[in-house]
């Protein structure tokens, strides 16, 4: 395992050739770009979405060479707060180009799932979130063992079909 620190991950980003998938299987991330937007959102305030900008101008550089980039959430029912934000502001995600789909962790009906959130790249490389005990992000863990890298590709081939698209999951 590599350990990438800093701008690491964001080069691993950048430099994928065809595809990126991201699994999350918490139901709460402590961001602490999101702790404001998390605010306004419960009082009902308008949110400009600058925080959002970066990651929604890589997301749009990045597809806009033809690479995707998929993201598929398992979230418990009923949503907590922090889902039913997430769903309140995934849109700006799908409208950069990222496709985004949803999974109620009670619909995993055995389904392998791993405890942990992962990005795969090109089929060939995982890099694990890791978070420090409060939820915070530190660090991202990558490997290219072929051993890795195939489970982590079973368990996202076995999740997105049964996952819900995001424009479906959240119409009335």
């Amino acid at each position: 395992m590599q350990l990438l620190l800093n701008g690491a991950f964001e080069a691993t980003f950048r430099s994928f050739e065809r595809s990126a998938f991201h699994l999350e299987v918490a139901d709460v991330y402590d961001i602490a770009e999101e702790s404001e937007p998390i605010r306004r959102y419960l009082a009902g305030e308008p949110d400009d979405f600058a925080w959002q900008e970066p990651w929604l101008d890589l997301i749009r550089r990045t597809t806009a060479t033809g690479r995707s980039v998929r993201r598929l959430r398992v979230v418990t029912v009923p949503h907590g707060l922090y889902t039913r934000w997430l769903l309140s502001v995934s849109h700006l995600n799908v409208d950069a180009g990222e496709r985004i789909r949803w999974l109620p962790r009670d619909h995993l009906n055995g389904l392998p799932v791993t405890a942990d959130d992962f990005w795969i790249f090109d089929d060939r490389r995982v890099v694990f979130t890791l978070v420090a005990p409060d939820g915070s992000f530190t660090a991202g863990a990558a490997t290219e063992d072929p051993a890795i890298v195939g489970h982590c590709a079973r368990v996202r081939d076995a999740l997105w079909p049964r996952a819900v698209p995001h424009e479906d999951y959240v119409r009335p």
